[in-house]
């Protein structure tokens, strides 16, 4: 599909509205920039018809605020109306670095305060507009997602709670483990892999790869990611190998059961490129530990890819990896916060997944299939035939 001559046979659901919370600010801003970009270059024959009023916009961002007390109490705001509008509600629930006051001391946002903000933004609706729909990149509390003893459910109870508010969708990427929608199953619910942004990112960033089975392995770090390193390979032609891991479970460090050791299966990666696929890089030992497994392996060279890179333990282990050679590339994306100091690691690649988010909002406010946008086979199969033919136009 031609993004810019994209054409629909139905009239919009209802005025597009997009709210970034202060968490999705950046990612907000981008989005709206396909979108702007995207519909002035459509046919524009029935755009002063009462169908499209409002199609055409500067921008789709919706002035919105949550700000505080000094108690640290806060309250959703929005300073324009929403009325039979279609409304997308951007937010990044780790994004750690945004501040506010309590009590005179300065307070990180956590996931919880994020989630609140979510709640407090759809209140602020007041059940007026014509959809809600939130996409929220991470799931909140997904790692928290099944019961093993007495102990709460708190990604079944959000998701939830929020369809109880009147969400109608919910869009987020790479869930730890998608049944969780089984919470909610008469409304709407998409997990989104970024597959064909992390192709891209890996072509633009290496201009010498042999993606076949002589040079080319992906690896699942543990038994689950095992779905989507299959996907991933599968799409590239590639074989896969597995690591599981070997844990002490007669002890708890950190509220978990620690690592003994990384077992291996699959077939020898020696001299190959190897490719490590996750949902996510929290402290990143694990990834870590796999890698240096791989390198005593005789792997070549060793390509990180994870969908939410959260560095929670800072970056000087990675940086320590690059330099004695165990990781050659790290490729996360942009749907989380990305700190600073990231863009000036030479191993760090982002891959930006702004535009698939603005196509996905722009087909369901047309009401639109999304099929063919979640399955991105045969533009990764394309992408690849054009970096075998030596074209970067990608």
């Amino acid at each position: 599909m031609n993004l810019n001559d994209s054409k629909y046979t139905s009239i919009p659901v209802g005025k597009l509205g997009i709210i970034a919370l202060e968490s999705s600010k950046e990612l907000g801003a981008l989005v709206d920039k396909h979108i702007v970009n995207w519909r002035t270059k459509r046919n524009q024959e029935r755009h002063d018809s009462i169908e499209f009023d409002g199609y055409l916009k500067d921008s789709y961002l919706l002035d919105a605020a949550c700000p505080r007390f000094g108690s640290g109490e806060a309250k959703g705001l929005l300073k324009e109306s929403v009325r039979g509008s279609d409304i997308y509600l951007l937010v990044d629930v780790l994004n750690y670095s945004i501040q506010y006051k309590l009590c005179g001391h300065m307070n990180r946002m956590s996931p919880d305060d994020h989630y609140s903000d979510l709640k407090r933004l759809i209140s602020a609706t007041c059940g007026k507009a014509r959809n809600v729909n939130v996409i929220m990149p991470f799931l909140y509390e997904s790692r928290q997602h099944r019961r093993t003893t007495r102990e709460s459910l708190d990604c079944a109870v959000m998701l939830q709670e929020l369809v109880s508010m009147g969400v109608n969708n919910i869009i987020t990427f790479d869930a730890h483990d998608p049944r969780v929608q089984n919470a909610v199953p008469s409304h709407g619910f998409e997990t989104v892999q970024p597959t064909y942004q992390f192709v891209k990112a890996l072509l633009n960033c290496c201009d010498d790869l042999q993606i076949d089975n002589k040079h080319m392995m992906i690896i699942s770090p543990d038994e689950g990611a095992m779905q989507r390193s299959i996907y991933f390979a599968n799409v590239l032609g590639i074989d896969v190998g597995m690591f599981y891991k070997r844990r002490d479970y007669s002890t708890i460090v950190d509220g978990r059961n620690p690592i003994v050791a990384h077992e291996f299966l699959g077939d020898s990666v020696e001299g190959k490129d190897v490719i490590i696929i996750d949902d996510m890089i929290s402290s990143g030992e694990s990834m870590i530990d796999v890698a240096r497994e791989l390198k005593r392996r005789k792997a070549k060279r060793v390509f990180c890819i994870s969908t939410f890179g959260l560095f929670t333990n800072g970056l000087d282990s990675f940086d320590k990896c690059y330099e004695d050679g165990t990781i050659y590339k790290v490729i996360t994306t942009n749907l989380t916060y990305q700190i600073p100091e990231l863009f000036d690691r030479e191993w760090y690649v982002s891959a930006d997944v702004s535009k698939y988010i603005a196509l996905l909002i722009d087909n369901m406010n047309h009401d639109a299939s999304i099929s063919d946008i979640l399955d991105p086979t045969e533009r990764i199969k394309l992408r690849i035939e054009e970096y075998k033919n030596g074209k970067r136009s990608f």
